[in-house]
């Protein structure tokens, strides 16, 4: 059986719309019908009339589009978990609040920000405390508006994402459980982060610019501080794409993010920012197989509760408005 073949038909039979983010595999990713990253696929599903969204991505980013829109079916051919989304849940946020709270700071003084990737609940309660969410791309944005409340900016789960963007803006940061002055600090990070932008080192810079003088070094925000300070270009993953696809055919560019992506974007002259290939685990779990098991599933109205996606109604409620709150920015 052709898998590819078969997912084709599939589609053109159901009323279905594909969905896969720039990390899938290369097979998967080309027969997607919208593609992109975590929240503009999320905004993208949302407007698509189909009933039934089959997102080739990971856990928190279907739940993003079930919260947006709680009358779609949302299936996910494999329900991966990022890890970074994983490093936290509502007891390790209720925990890092308590050591806050310990060092002086009421909650009535912060303002807590996840970025999007992290889960439905977590949302939900930065969501109930007043905050937001934030993309690598509109982070900047967002954490300027929070600033102007006065508040100490509470940054789940990436700490390096919260730093970087600390350092961009001029603040002071900390991480919780560093043994650091949290008082002091404008932004207060939890100390999670992405085990593929932990790859990259400054090492690696080292070695392409003594290779190619005139290289260009472009990472993602999520990577340590060190690389980030190091780099002539820091963007999200749609940035990155539109840095790198606007240089001059000529210009030759190492790039510190996911490998698949990197992959696709040029033939000539780009390069991986690391001696190991830095592919997303959890991002290459999906396969034709189980898109093709997915969508024959919908065409048999025998649908795996284990491949769809559920977030109960008080979650998506304050989750939303976490959402909501960035789009208004």
């Amino acid at each position: 059986m052709n898998l590819k073949e078969e997912i084709i038909k599939l589609k053109e039979e159901l009323d279905v719309t594909l969905v896969a983010h720039f990390y899938q595999r290369d097979e998967v990713f080309e027969l997607a019908d919208i593609t992109g990253d975590s929240l503009e696929l999320a905004k993208k599903a949302k407007l698509t009339k189909s009933k039934f969204i089959v997102f080739c991505g990971v856990g928190f980013m279907g739940e993003s589009v079930k919260v947006l829109d709680p009358q779609k079916r949302v299936l996910m051919p494999k329900i991966a978990c990022c890890a970074m989304a994983r490093m936290i849940d509502e007891g390790y946020y209720e925990q890092n609040l308590k050591q806050i709270n310990d060092a002086g700071i009421p909650n009535e003084n912060i303002l807590p920000i996840t970025y999007i990737n992290s889960s439905a609940r977590v949302k939900a309660r930065v969501g109930e405390m007043g905050g937001m969410v934030c993309t690598s791309s509109n982070a900047y944005k967002i954490i300027e508006k929070g600033l102007k409340s006065g508040k100490k900016i509470f940054f789940v789960p990436d700490r390096c994402l919260g730093q970087n963007f600390a350092k961009s803006l001029n603040l002071k940061s900390a991480v919780v459980g560093e043994g650091t002055d949290l008082k002091e600090a404008d932004i207060i990070c939890y100390n999670g982060f992405c085990s593929v932008h932990q790859q990259f080192t400054v090492e690696d810079i080292e070695f392409y610019r003594n290779k190619y003088p005139d290289i260009l070094i472009a990472v993602h925000p999520e990577c340590d501080p060190s690389i980030c300070d190091e780099a002539d270009f820091v963007g999200s993953t749609s940035q990155l794409i539109t840095y790198i696809k606007e240089l001059p055919e000529d210009q030759k560019i190492a790039v510190g993010t996911e490998f698949n992506m990197v992959n696709r974007l040029r033939e000539k002259n780009t390069y991986i920012l690391s001696s190991t290939k830095p592919e997303c685990p959890t991002m290459n779990e999906t396969t034709l197989e189980d898109v093709y098991n997915t969508l024959k599933s919908i065409k048999d109205d025998n649908i795996s509760k284990e491949n769809e996606i559920f977030v109960d109604e008080e979650t998506v409620k304050y989750a939303r408005i976490a959402l909501e709150r960035m789009f208004e920015v």
